[in-house]
């Protein structure tokens, strides 16, 4: 399961800005 604290990051073929905006969008939920 997902525990707090921990951060799954997936790095595929998407673009490199698509992938900040999700890693903001992430930090915004949790904090």
């Amino acid at each position: 399961g997902i525990r707090d604290g921990l951060v799954r990051l997936s790095v595929g073929i998407e673009h490199e800005q698509d992938l900040l905006e999700d890693l903001e969008q992430a930090f915004a939920k949790i904090s």
